[in-house]
């Protein structure tokens, strides 16, 4: 690498879904300097919808075919053929298995320089399928041989993982990063979503985005969204992600059971989280478990405040500005939306407040920063 020339960085990634990890690769991709970074990405699996998007910044995008959770020697030697004839500087692998795929093939490639990157919490072997936990405990035992930095993208991750067996003197913690010029505050957006749901524009709304799956809990939501009607029944809930549709039978079974006919509205996926934060009044996760739930983070930038599980790094992103409860507890999440609701005036401050953070220490603009600057500091041979 000549003393003006970018950083070759071969981005190495499972897959290319709308996972936090995609996204977060994505944004970062979106925002490192193309003059000091020449990057490129290698799917192991498909392309996935964050594929498109990362091409759309004009970065070159491989994806190998493989199938998930299959082993297969090929993948291993056909990543070495592509180290060695892409000759990187830097290779940052995303997630256990391209962290571990990429470490060896990186080995037997000539041994440029890994970063590994964390994007789950472990608080124990049941928070992973059962051949993704023997991933994770193997990398743990090569940590302190692969790679020369292990980026978690939150506190809880790394203390997780040091646990699991990780090398803490490799690991250091850089947040999500959140788009604020994207997720911002947005009135114009309020009465839409309010007109769209055919609500009156006055009517409270509480937001979820997750997507369908136990992690997230949407049982114990209904079940304090029920507590909360049953105090004020004129609030309104919005639920957005993958699944979270009416033809999903369980969903629909949880709703009746908890009294919310007619107060409940179910969009699926949607491309415009921005707006749909910017038009409630308070967003919720339910979550058993998170590490760096991103949701929360774009909910804060968009002015709103949050109340949350304490999961994950929920206690510490979300600070003084919402309400953080214990999980599996509707009468605390029931409790704490309605503390918040009740009171209009703190509502809208813990939002500015909120967003001020998001501003001051997750903002996109940081995490790239702080990237940037790990992989130039490696570049020179920095131990940061």
């Amino acid at each position: 690498m000549g003393s003006t020339s970018p950083v070759k960085t071969l981005h190495v990634i499972t897959d290319l879904g709308m996972g936090g990890a995609e996204i977060t690769l994505y944004r970062l991709l979106s925002r490192l300097d193309p003059l000091l970074f020449q990057s490129e990405v290698i799917s192991l699996t498909d392309d996935g919808p964050i594929g498109g998007l990362i091409r759309s910044l004009g970065i070159p995008v491989t994806s190998l075919g493989f199938t998930p959770g299959i082993p297969d020697p090929r993948l291993l030697t056909g990543l070495v053929r592509i180290f060695r004839t892409r000759k990187p500087d830097l290779i940052q692998t995303w997630m256990y298995h391209s962290d571990l795929i990429g470490g060896l093939a990186a080995r037997l490639a000539g041994s440029p320089p890994v970063v590994w990157g964390l994007h789950h919490n472990v608080a124990d072997r049941t928070a992973l399928k059962p051949a993704t936990y023997a991933v994770a405990r193997l990398n743990g035992l090569l940590s302190r041989k692969l790679p020369v930095k292990i980026v978690c993208c939150a506190e809880s991750t790394r203390q997780s993982h040091i646990r699991l067996g990780y090398s803490a003197a490799e690991m250091i913690v850089i947040p999500n990063g959140i788009d604020i010029a994207v997720f911002q505050p947005d009135g114009f957006a309020r009465s839409q979503i309010r007109e769209e749901l055919g609500l009156e524009d006055g009517t409270l709304l509480v937001g979820l985005c997750a997507r369908f799956h136990p992690d997230k809990d949407h049982r114990t939501f209904f079940q304090a969204a029920g507590r909360l009607h049953a105090e004020m029944p004129d609030v309104h809930f919005v639920l957005w992600g993958k699944d979270i549709v009416p033809d999903n039978k369980t969903l629909m079974e949880w709703i009746q059971k908890n009294g919310l006919g007619g107060r409940i509205h179910l969009l699926g996926v949607r491309s415009d989280s921005n707006r749909l934060f910017a038009s409630v009044d308070i967003a919720a996760l339910s979550s058993l478990t998170e590490a760096f739930p991103t949701v929360i983070g774009e909910a804060m930038a968009c002015g709103v405040p949050c109340i949350a599980t304490d999961v994950g790094d929920n206690r510490i992103i979300i600070g003084s500005t919402g309400v953080i409860v214990p999980r599996r507890d509707p009468d605390s999440l029931a409790r704490g939306m309605q503390d918040l609701l009740f009171r209009p005036f703190d509502c809208r401050m813990k939002g500015e407040m909120a967003r001020q953070r998001i501003i001051g220490q997750y903002s996109l603009i940081k995490m790239t920063a702080e990237y940037a600057a790990m992989y130039r500091d490696i570049m020179m041979g920095v131990r940061v």
